[in-house]
């Protein structure tokens, strides 16, 4: 084929690409118009070898009489293949015949492999998943497919939003192909699950105490109740009132943290850290008859935030009184190592295997009426977590039933 013919005649198909698959990337019209022109370079390269089997896409293709450059076309080859390979998007053409003729590594990882490339493959031999194959068809007969739903199956899980366009000649009625964009969507779908649950677990943590305050203030505007009985109501109405106020600051301190927060480490004496905290929970502790026990030496100094660090503290010694048995006793101690860890330790009744894993998600209780009962919001362990990845560091539970809970909180020791 003369060379004047074949620029010609892959311009004819470049240009339509472009204007057709413009709409695709949204960031940049630049880099979309850039995508779709290579997009149709790939497929006009796939149709002159299918029509010149014998022709090679190289120098001796172009007549030696023309003056035109081969130089930009391999820049021009070299450009798509180190743009295909950074996207982290999938992008897949395909043909009229369903063959892929251009693809780039994050496609390659959506499939089950059957062979070392996807090029030339049909589209069925790559996947059976019918959403994939209706969408790819549909764009084949020219309509544009968007917001389809991929999900793959395994144990990593992934979500796509597909969106496959048609790539349409010059006369913008013959359809030689398809470009399809798979955008993963994983993150955002868990994000919005997470959301989903937490804002039903808001409703329901504060249905139930809003439900005690106005029943009983309903029953003392009714009167006719002894001075007693009143007292008695008050008391319950502040108790839930109270319980309202815990968790809306809970809420509030782990939206805060879970926005980012700036920790201002420095070397602090821990035992003297330890001892406040006990102090402050002491009334709770001797009210269950529960020994608080302070094992740390006096030399030793962790580097971490002293605010956060005793928020951290509080927290963990606050439960493990409340789900201690009466007359036990709470351990706090001390391990050098490569990181500073301090452990916090009950002799309570333990918890259970299957609830470990999930112990430090917000909201999640092993006992959600002891836990009420005992005036917890659900978000202590939740606030405990992110504090200590705010530091760089990691907690742990260990557990075993009838002997008690251990937590670990893991902190560098770098400042």
């Amino acid at each position: 084929m003369k060379s004047r013919y074949y620029w010609l005649l892959l311009a004819a198909i470049c240009l339509p690409a472009a204007f057709t698959l413009a709409p695709v990337f949204r960031g940049s019209q630049l880099i979309s118009s850039l995508l779709a022109l290579l997009a149709g370079v790939a497929l006009g390269a796939r149709i002159f070898r299918e029509r010149e089997p014998t022709a090679s896409f190289a120098a001796e293709q172009i007549d030696a009489t023309t003056d035109l450059p081969t130089t930009p076309i391999f820049a021009l080859g070299k450009l798509f293949e180190a743009t295909l390979g950074g996207m982290r998007e999938g992008l897949l053409v395909v043909d009229s015949d369903m063959r892929v003729v251009a693809s780039n590594p994050a496609a390659f990882q959506l499939f089950t492999r059957s062979a070392d490339t996807l090029q030339s493959q049909r589209l069925t031999e790559l996947t059976r998943n019918p959403a994939i194959y209706g969408a790819f068809l549909g764009a084949l007969k020219g309509e544009e497919r968007s917001g389809v739903r991929v999900e793959t199956h395994g144990p990593d899980r992934k979500i796509f939003d597909l969106r496959v366009v048609p790539l349409q000649a010059s006369d913008g009625k013959v359809v030689q192909g398809a470009i399809g964009v798979f955008f993963d969507i994983t993150k955002l779908e868990r994000l919005e699950h997470v959301r989903q649950e937490f804002l039903s677990n808001v409703s329901h943590e504060l249905r139930t105490p809003l439900t005690a305050i106005l029943a009983f203030v309903e029953t003392l505007e009714g009167g006719s109740i002894s001075e007693a009985d009143s007292q008695r109501f008050l008391a319950i109405i502040r108790r839930n009132a109270t319980r309202m106020h815990g968790l809306i600051d809970d809420i509030l301190e782990l939206s805060t943290i879970e926005a980012g927060i700036q920790v201002k480490s420095e070397e602090i004496p821990l035992q003297h850290l330890v001892n406040d905290v006990i102090t402050s929970l002491n009334s709770g502790a001797v009210t269950r008859k529960v020994v608080l026990e302070n094992q740390i030496g006096k030399d030793v100094k962790v580097c971490a935030d002293p605010r956060r660090l005793e928020q951290m503290l509080t927290n963990l010694v606050d439960n493990a009184i409340k789900f201690n048995r009466d007359g036990g006793r709470v351990t706090i101690r001390h391990e050098n190592g490569i990181n500073d860890r301090i452990f916090v330790a009950d002799t309570g009744e333990g918890i259970p295997a299957q609830h470990l894993q999930r112990l430090f998600e917000r909201f999640y209780r092993v006992d959600r009426a002891r836990s009420r009962e005992l005036g917890g919001t659900g978000l202590g362990l939740a606030i405990v977590k992110h504090l200590v990845r705010a530091h760089g560091g990691e907690v742990t539970v260990e557990s075993r039933l009838g002997e008690g809970s251990s937590f670990t909180i893991d902190l560098p020791r770098k400042v």
